[in-house]
């Protein structure tokens, strides 16, 4: 590439401290951070977008809300919270370890002394994060869905909690359940993520700013578009992984593979059966990613 329109200067870690012994714990701590913003901001709109994308029946976002208001309180927004809190820090540890390793790698492999990455290999770092971080991701989404998706109370309720609901999932041999689905949707999601969250950074950049420099408002923002074009990446996968970790585990309606659970679902709903539930996911995206990423760097900042 010539002098003319050099490669767009995406600040990168080692860059910025390269000589810090404690960086990989104070990234993970960004992470986990932004990991708790985006699940106490994201949760009331997760919970309605799984019973919309799960519903036997025609219903709609205001229906679905309505009646979870009437039959469980706002606090039914909140159900299956527990395990992604919890879960969230060794999702988190394990992306981001991964992130940074394939970033090293990339790095060696060029041997150009270059201080940034190629925007490919950015995307290439977020999805092999990705796909490592679905063996952690599948199971605490399965457990969440599943608390979620429960409209019974107390001794009624097939699942007395998470913990519970592991044990039952565990006996059945169905915990893993809907792990391909959520490999393939995290591995290019977090590659799309991250190129797009990086490259908005890279333009403040360019412009003679320094990343710490960036403002809270545009962090927000920016975290706002890369997760909403997340979303509308891998939207229908998301659909097909819901319906694959709610289906009966022994008898499943819908099957056990993409292929065949997608082929149902269009039998049952159309192309529109694809993208139930995508007006409160796209609602949810911009807040939920916002906050993500500008709590992630504003800790990053307080821990210098």
């Amino acid at each position: 590439m010539s002098e003319d329109n050099p490669t767009p200067q995406l600040i990168d870690d080692l860059e910025l401290h390269p000589n810090d012994n404690a960086r990989v714990f104070k990234d993970l701590l960004g992470g986990t951070a932004g990991g708790i913003a985006q699940v106490l901001v994201g949760q009331p709109f997760d919970t309605t977008k799984v019973r919309l994308q799960t519903s036997t029946t025609p219903t709609t976002a205001t229906t679905v809300i309505r009646n979870l208001i009437k039959n469980e309180g706002l606090k039914g927004f909140y159900k299956g919270t527990l395990t992604p809190l919890v879960g969230v820090g060794a999702c988190v540890s394990i992306q981001f370890g991964c992130n940074e390793a394939m970033k090293r790698y990339f790095h060696a492999k060029n041997n150009d002394g270059a201080s940034t990455l190629r925007l490919p290999q950015y995307y290439m770092s977020g999805f092999v994060g990705g796909v490592v971080n679905a063996f952690l991701a599948s199971p605490i989404e399965h457990v969440r869905i599943r608390l979620q998706t429960q409209t019974s109370s107390g001794a009624n309720a097939e699942f007395k909690g998470p913990i519970d609901c592991i044990k039952k999932l565990r006996a059945q041999g169905g915990l893993m359940r809907g792990l391909v689905p959520t490999m393939i949707r995290e591995a290019h999601g977090c590659g799309t993520y991250f190129l797009v969250y990086e490259a908005l950074v890279a333009r403040e950049i360019n412009k003679g700013l320094k990343r710490t420099d960036i403002a809270a408002t545009k962090l927000c923002l920016f975290g706002a578009l890369s997760g909403t074009t997340l979303w509308l990446m891998v939207y229908p996968l998301d659909v097909i992984k819901s319906v694959i970790q709610t289906d009966n585990i022994k008898n499943p309606k819908f099957g056990n593979n993409i292929p065949t659970v997608a082929r149902n679902i269009y039998k049952r709903g159309g192309l529109n059966a694809f993208f139930k539930g995508f007006g409160p996911t796209m609602l949810r995206a911009a807040p939920v990613n916002g906050a993500t990423f500008a709590t992630f760097e504003l800790t990053m900042r307080l821990l210098g």
